[in-house]
């Protein structure tokens, strides 16, 4: 019997730049392996190496995805052992609380050929100077893109019953917590379960969700009260004790777009695009917003208002994900350099002194 795998991502390209919750999710690990090295030598194939040997053992593993490249992993967790690595390079640089302690660097760096890597050093420094420009135009054009969102809400929040909003806010809660508490302290961890990548917009609901009893689709438009509605139950279940996965906006980190408590086996999540779904099992639970809370007739009576906005809001998300694959692009070329100059022999080394490692933290 293997463990199970959770996919998702603790950093993420955004309209309010880049947004990092690596922190968050160390809560309670006894040791974190911070991986050095540049681009294509090794760390993340090391860490699916690892992460894959664990859940092989029946342990359930968390697999961090980079966003600017979602096949390659930031980072992996093994929870039950106590257990993190991940990358600490930049921009998911990780900051130590207790070095050599809690946190211990593995450089990765020793496996190249120095001398070899030096004779490209030029065209290195080139890359690297045109990849950093690339990543501020795309914050640039998520933050337009944000702007243009407000628009788009303000058309539906202003057609909205608030009233109502409150009353449906408070029989949720109740029918998603009922009267459960736990005399414990709550835990909360920040991840985001999507967001804008090379490849477009990417998430791993269906794997996060896999597991759950229970799951609520959130529909509506942008204004409708789906990120607000979030907070709320956040607040709530955290009040009550409960462990809370809270799930960013991968396009705007202030908003919400899931709650899961693992242990009511539930999750609520907005699932409207760029992620929508539709229900699936038997037990899924629609709940539609914008029947719910907006005027009938807003989407006719501002329809030419709300084309024009998706218009421009498409245009700008497409631009900033045009940027993102430039930068990809770039990176793959930066990688070969070192792919090309890395002794993998030596790196297989440090995977299995790695191994043996974690397996005497457990004994």
């Amino acid at each position: 019997m293997a463990g199970k795998i959770k996919h998702y991502f603790a950093c993420a390209n955004t309209s309010k730049g880049f947004k990092n919750f690596f922190s968050s999710n160390l809560q309670n690990i006894k040791k974190v392996f911070i991986l050095k090295g540049g681009p294509g030598t090794g760390k993340s194939t090391l860490m699916k190496k690892i992460g894959n040997l664990y859940c092989a053992k029946d342990f359930d593993i968390e697999f961090i995805h980079c966003s600017s490249d979602p096949d390659s992993l930031d980072g992996v967790i093994i929870r039950g052992m106590g257990v993190a690595i991940v990358d600490g390079t930049s921009p998911h640089v990780i900051e130590p609380t207790a070095p050599g302690a809690l946190e211990e660097y593995i450089n990765l760096g020793v496996a190249w050929n120095t001398d070899e890597l030096a004779k490209y050093t030029d065209e290195i420094l080139y890359i690297n100077k045109k990849i950093h420009p690339l990543y501020e135009l795309t914050y640039k054009k998520l933050s337009e893109a944000l702007d243009i969102h407000d628009e788009w809400e303000s058309v539906y929040i202003s057609n909205m019953s608030f009233k109502k909003a409150n009353t449906l806010a408070n029989d949720i809660i109740r029918t998603l917590l009922g009267t459960v508490s736990y005399p414990k302290q709550s835990v909360t961890y920040h991840r985001f379960f999507g967001g804008s990548t090379p490849k477009g917009a990417l998430d791993y609901v269906e794997n996060i969700t896999e597991p759950l009893k229970k799951r609520y689709f959130l529909k509506g438009r942008p204004g409708s009260g789906k990120s607000t509605l979030l907070k709320k139950i956040q607040e709530a279940g955290e009040a009550k004790g409960l462990v809370t996965e809270v799930y960013h906006c991968g396009f705007d980190p202030d908003s919400l777009d899931m709650i899961l408590f693992p242990e009511l086996e539930l999750c609520i999540f907005d699932s409207t695009a760029p992620h929508e779904y539709q229900v699936s099992r038997p037990s899924d639970t629609v709940i539609d917003l914008y029947s719910e809370l907006i005027n009938k007739d807003t989407d006719q009576k501002f329809s030419k208002k709300i084309n024009n906005i998706k218009s421009r809001y498409a245009k700008c998300t497409f631009e900033a994900i045009s940027y993102l694959k430039n930068a990809k692009q770039l990176h793959d070329q930066l990688e070969k350099f070192y792919i090309q100059n890395t002794d993998f022999s030596i790196l297989d080394k440090i995977y299995d002194n790695l191994v043996e490692r974690i397996d005497k933290l457990n004994k």
